[in-house]
């Protein structure tokens, strides 16, 4: 079989002095080779004189800053000052004590409304968004019916109505500070290069590393976990808004202004309905991260399921987290699908209503009265807390079913050993020696590793940042630990990839596979990450195995998906003319699909790295260690030096690892 051959651009002419005697290319001509050259160069200087000064081991003490004890000094001050200061009683106040009266109001109103009002008008909304003469419609009702009902049944009605008016009021602030951030970016260019690197930061952040400064500045409870959901979910509403706005048809807009529209005019007739669709997008990115930050602020006093997950995991009561978790995975399930229809039915622009379903103020008009009917009927049949006598508890089943399974399963099967076992042998075999070979290196080789590759990926002002980045983990004397969880997140995105592109490999050439794993991809990056912990418990145990396999678990669906969408958006025409020379389908794959794709295949390593850091640190909720726990102890225990030194350097990897495997655009297109 012949291999697949294209032709090749002319390159440019070679000079006599990059040629060898034999003809061939000198190694220095190399593209990579003269990008790597000055930093070589640099580093054959500077490293020499940086080893002989602090040595070749670990982070030298000679460059460390004690962050810690002045960050524990700044609580202790703002503990002892928070009744008193200026800023505390006039601004950050009158803010918490908004947070709260928000939070509480819509609290109590879900409360007094009652079960069967809620559930009535969440169905009706549903319907209608779907559309009442629409299929969707009928279905996203029963989807909505069941999700709720599904909550009371499991014994979680009240815990779901506090998750539910925390996500309501947090939702409604971030999708008005995204869209009103996002409308900066999308009409000013100058705006959009100063957001862009603080959204860069943001999205890179984990989770947990927005808890501890709010918790320093408001205290534990509902208005930090309110304020840290508003700035966690913020970013997509900003980055979509901006994104439709600035993708505007220029040919409509230009016919706009030709009628003689002033800026305002065609902002609301011509460029806002262009990019409702991905303004709507944001709006469900938004509510999903809500709901992922809402379930982790839980550990601050955020209350609702996410508390009862916590309370579980700690007590490694599988049975009771699965309870809590499933009306999160419901709530999850109904946002995405009622958002997503919205979006469907926006970018038609009409249904089988008959009228465009934004318009259509009859259909509207009947709801809310069935609504305002049902919910007077259901509070004058003071209709509230879900009957006792309707509640399942499956806590106990599944505690049996963890125990079955632990005790033939996990341990002692014949030949294969069993999970537990496995986890074992993955910490012993790998994540050991990866530690240990991160930690034996010497510490200036890793920021030139760190500054090489980004320098790569990115160029100059990618490796300048990855490379201080790097230096900044060790500068707050957090190195062992950082390198810790670098060894847990390497080990996670290898196993992502290998799986991710092999997954999406094939369900790009199976469209029955790729249709087949669409609902459960679907499903799996719709589920908050504290979800992902219960499996993995009860199949690993508490560990960094099973902080590995949760953050496997959590990056795969993004890895696979964008793999698949790169390697189907390969030009057809390309692949069969590959066919038509004889290629094999490996042949096919390997030599024109993979290297056609390779920009989706950058971005599937990138997201697949920054999802990968993230879930590792959540992990620190089952024994991962290293910073992961740092941070948990840090917010646990009230020690803001720990804590938020631990979270700095989450951030501070979580730049290298994006730098490093982040392509820019003219990087993309040198290659």
């Amino acid at each position: 079989m012949s291999t697949v051959t294209t032709p090749s651009p002319p390159s440019r002419a070679v000079e006599p002095a990059q040629q060898d005697t034999a003809g061939r290319l000198s190694p220095l001509s190399h593209p990579t080779v003269r990008r790597l050259l000055p930093l070589l160069v640099a580093a054959v200087v500077l490293v020499p004189l940086a080893a002989a000064l602090w040595g070749s081991g670990g982070w030298p003490d000679a460059l460390t800053v004690d962050v810690k004890s002045p960050l524990d000094d700044a609580y202790t001050w703002v503990v002892h000052n928070r009744d008193t200061n200026p800023v505390f009683l006039y601004f950050l106040l009158h803010l918490s004590n908004w947070a709260y009266d928000s939070v509480s109001w819509m609290t109590d109103l879900l409360r007094s409304l009652g079960w069967f009002p809620v559930t009535a008008i969440a169905v009706l909304l549903s319907w209608r968004i779907g559309g009442l003469r629409d299929r969707r419609g009928l279905r996203l009702a029963a989807v909505t019916l069941v999700a709720f009902a599904l909550c009371g049944v499991l014994g979680m009605w009240e815990a779901t109505m506090e998750t539910l008016a925390l996500m309501s009021v947090a939702v409604a602030v971030s999708a008005v500070i995204g869209a009103a951030l996002g409308l900066g970016a999308g009409l000013s260019d100058r705006f959009e290069r100063i957001l862009r690197p603080v959204l860069d930061t943001m999205q890179i952040m984990p989770a947990f590393a927005y808890l501890l400064p709010l918790v320093l500045l408001f205290d534990i409870g509902v208005p930090s976990a309110l304020i840290a959901t508003v700035i966690y979910a913020a970013p997509p509403m900003a980055r979509l808004t901006a994104l439709g706005l600035r993708g505007a048809d220029q040919g409509v807009m230009e016919a706009a202004e030709s009628l003689g529209t002033s800026p305002v005019q065609r902002l609301l007739t011509a460029r806002l309905p262009l990019a409702r669709k991905e303004i709507l997008l944001g709006l469900n990115q938004t509510i999903m991260m809500a709901l992922s930050m809402v379930t982790i602020a839980s550990v601050i006093g955020a209350g609702g399921l996410g508390e009862e997950v916590f309370r579980a995991l700690s007590t490694v009561d599988v049975g009771a987290a699965l309870a809590a978790g499933i009306p999160i995975v419901l709530l999850a399930v109904w946002l995405d699908r009622t958002t997503a229809i919205a979006g469907d039915r926006l970018g038609g622009g009409s249904g089988p209503d008959g009228a465009p379903w934004l318009h259509g103020w009859r259909a509207w008009s009947l709801t809310a009265g069935t609504g305002a009917v049902v919910g007077t009927v259901g509070w004058l049949l003071l209709i509230a807390d879900w009957p006792e006598a309707w509640t399942v508890d499956i806590a106990q089943p599944v505690n049996k079913a963890v125990g079955w399974f632990t005790d033939h399963l996990a341990e002692g099967v014949p030949v294969f050993g069993g999970t537990r076992p496995w986890a074992a042998h993955f910490t012993t075999w790998v994540l050991d020696p990866i530690r240990d070979t991160l930690t034996g290196t010497p510490w200036w080789l890793l920021v030139l590793l760190a500054a090489g590759l980004a320098l790569l990926a990115g160029g100059w002002g990618a490796m300048s940042t990855a490379a201080l980045a790097m230096a900044g983990v060790g500068v707050i004397d957090v190195w062992d630990d950082s390198l810790d969880t670098l060894s847990q997140a390497l080990a996670g995105v290898v196993v992502t990839l290998v799986l991710g592109f092999a997954i999406g490999v094939v369900a790009s050439r199976v469209p029955l596979l790729e249709r087949m794993l669409r609902p459960v991809l679907d499903t799996m990056q719709t589920l908050p990450q504290f979800i992902y912990l219960i499996p993995v418990v009860a199949l690993f145990n508490v560990g960094r195995a099973a902080a590995v396999a949760a953050a496997v678990l959590y990056a795969l669906p993004a890895v696979v998906r964008i793999t698949t969408q790169g390697l189907r958006q390969v030009d057809g025409a390309t692949l069969e003319a590959a066919r038509s020379m004889g290629a094999s389908t490996f042949q096919q794959i390997r030599q024109v699909q993979v290297p056609l794709a390779r920009p989706a295949l950058m971005l599937a390593l990138n997201q697949g790295v920054v999802l990968v850091l993230a879930m590792v640190i959540v992990g620190g909720f089952v024994g991962s260690g290293a910073l992961g726990y740092d941070v948990v102890k840090g917010l646990q225990k009230s020690q803001l030096g720990i804590g938020l030194t631990s979270g700095v350097a989450i951030v501070l990897l979580g730049l290298v690892l994006d730098r490093a495997t982040q392509r820019t655009a003219k990087r993309a297109d040198a290659r």
